[in-house]
């Protein structure tokens, strides 16, 4: 695993200059380069070609299982869904017990006591959404007492939702400044901060983005919440996997990323994992650096598992449907 130091308070870094006021990060997002679209788009499907060999697809699969945030958010959950969840968490294949736990299960404030009893012992982790997930539609005191509910329940990780109204009205540090009160509320838990990439129309605005959220503190960059049209696609996450590289370099700081939304297959992670490592290296590739926001891949990674385990196909009744 990875030694490099997590992400710390923008005044300790080499950047801090550039939030001083609206004008200077104003100045210094609009000084960011600018994104070719056509050569992102056309990079992160050369490195969506590329083809891996048998052993190193086990790797792969094994690697993809362990970074999943297996996640339930919906009007409906109950504990009982959530106390399934967090068994399938810790013991994804029943019958193979070589399988990996996923990274964590993710769950709304009110449920993170139920997830937490549900994964005790365990390496998994306990991640909460918060901040009027997901529209993000509250005042700032209301997405506080959303996130300091979760963390006593205990949260180890929380993901906020950026207020994009604000980001889209030229607002940047009104989107800095709430993240950096949200990483205070979060205490000890780790700060996943979503953007809702699909809303923010351009790839540019992925960039100004990344960068608010890292020069506020956040321990992970999210392309989405999974609950809009489009989420997380190989272009998107290269953009914003360049971006941590970049402020890596900058400040010494690295930053984990979370694509979200629409990973549904092996071959769909598999490809994600070769981003990973083509742009930013073997620092990324473990799960306290790399995340998959996909309920609905693990089912696929373990049918894939088996089949290179057994040489057959389970079927879809192999694994539990969530």
């Amino acid at each position: 695993m990875s030694t490099a130091p997590a992400s710390a308070p923008a005044q300790d870094h080499a950047l801090a200059d550039a939030t001083a006021s609206e004008a200077t990060l104003r100045r210094f997002l609009q000084g960011l380069p600018g994104v070719d679209a056509v050569g992102l788009e056309a990079r992160a499907a050369g490195l969506g070609t590329r083809s891996i060999k048998t052993t190193a697809k086990a790797h792969a699969i094994d690697l993809a299982i362990s970074m999943i945030d297996l996640t339930t958010l919906e009007g409906a959950d109950t504990p009982g869904k959530v106390r399934a969840l967090g068994a399938k968490a810790v013991n994804p294949d029943p019958t193979d017990r070589t399988t990996p736990r996923t990274a964590a299960v993710c769950v709304y404030p009110d449920m993170v006591a139920t997830a937490k009893a549900a994964v005790a012992g365990t390496e998994v982790k306990v991640a909460s959404v918060a901040t009027a997930f997901p529209a993000g539609r509250a005042a700032l005191e209301v997405k506080l007492g959303d996130v300091r509910e979760a963390v006593e329940a205990g949260a180890d990780e929380i993901d906020m939702v950026i207020d994009r109204g604000a980001f889209l009205a030229g607002k940047y540090l009104k989107v800095y400044e709430e993240i950096r009160a949200v990483k205070e509320a979060s205490g000890p838990a780790r700060l996943k901060v979503i953007f809702e990439t699909g809303e923010l129309s351009t790839y540019d605005n992925i960039r100004r983005a990344s960068w608010i959220g890292m020069l506020a503190g956040a321990d992970f960059i999210k392309t989405s919440t999974g609950k809009v049209g489009v989420n997380a696609t190989p272009a998107n996450t290269l953009l914003m996997l360049e971006a941590v590289r970049d402020f890596r370099a900058a400040t010494g700081i690295q930053v984990g990323v979370k694509p979200a939304g629409g990973i549904r297959t092996s071959k769909d992670a598999v490809k994600f994992l070769v981003i990973v490592n083509e742009t930013v290296g073997a620092d990324w590739l473990d799960n306290h650096w790399f995340r998959f926001g996909a309920s609905s891949l693990l089912n696929d990674l373990l049918m894939q598992r088996q089949k290179l385990t057994t040489g057959r196909y389970s079927g879809p009744d192999y694994v539990t449907v969530d």
